[in-house]
């Protein structure tokens, strides 16, 4: 009777290497299975049976990755998203979806609403990455899967508003009269949170918002001159 042979090292290596793709294959599954219990824990969270019927707003939660639904300001129902990446983020502020389509192009899914960005085009979609969502994946749109976009999309009327909360970038620019662009979104935010801002946070340097910087300037005893210079930056800690 002749004495088992040992594998040779071709053989263990070759052994070893199906066993490493195996468990990734497995792994690989089994983490899409959990992210898909995730996402849809938190799609049925106490979801309702019927479309709203009121008036609907949405709020946009970047940290959480996040979308709500609320009608007549009440919370109706959630979505988990994909949001920005660090480089290319999500822009934070008081939106409207002011167009929706169909197939809107390749790689936004089977639906599409576009906000009024002053300073791009960014809009709530659907994917053909639908492993990307609940992620920072994006270029700065708001990303679901298909079949939730797709519901959301029969929801929401042209005009619905759209608040996006988040991550807060620094002032770095002089900011005045008739300039756009995030930073004059956070210049806002802080208005309204030291009460002389009214208006909405939508990222235009306009009367409304000239208005306030100079009602701020009354009161700290600076020149009204409507004009956020470094000294008023640094005084209001943007």
């Amino acid at each position: 009777m002749k004495k088992m042979q040992f594998w040779s090292r071709h053989q263990r290596y070759f052994l070893w290497s199906g066993l490493v793709l195996v468990g990734l294959t497995f792994g690989l599954i089994g983490f899409e299975y959990s992210d898909e219990l995730e996402t849809a824990a938190v799609s049925r969270a106490e979801e309702p049976a019927n479309p709203p019927a009121g008036k609907i707003s949405l709020v946009i939660k970047e940290r959480e990755r996040l979308l709500e639904v609320y009608q007549d300001g009440q919370f109706y129902k959630q979505y988990r998203v994909a949001v920005g990446k660090g480089e290319t983020p999500t822009p934070i502020g008081e939106w409207n979806v002011v167009w929706k389509d169909y197939n809107w192009g390749t790689g936004f899914g089977t639906r599409w609403m576009g906000l009024n960005v002053p300073w791009g085009i960014y809009g709530i979609h659907g994917t053909n990455k639908p492993w990307s969502i609940g992620q920072f994946a994006s270029h700065g749109c708001i990303r679901l899967r298909n079949k939730d976009v797709e519901e959301l999309f029969e929801w929401v009327p042209i005009g619905t508003p759209v608040r996006i909360d988040g991550r807060r970038t620094k002032v770095e620019r002089v900011l005045k009269f008739q300039i756009a662009g995030p930073d004059v979104v956070i210049l806002q935010m802080k208005l309204k949170e030291l009460g002389f801002l009214a208006g909405r946070a939508d990222g235009i340097f306009g009367k409304d918002t000239e208005q306030a910087v100079k009602n701020l300037q009354l009161e700290k005893g600076l020149p009204q001159d409507g004009i956020v210079n470094k000294q008023l930056i640094e005084l209001m800690e943007l």
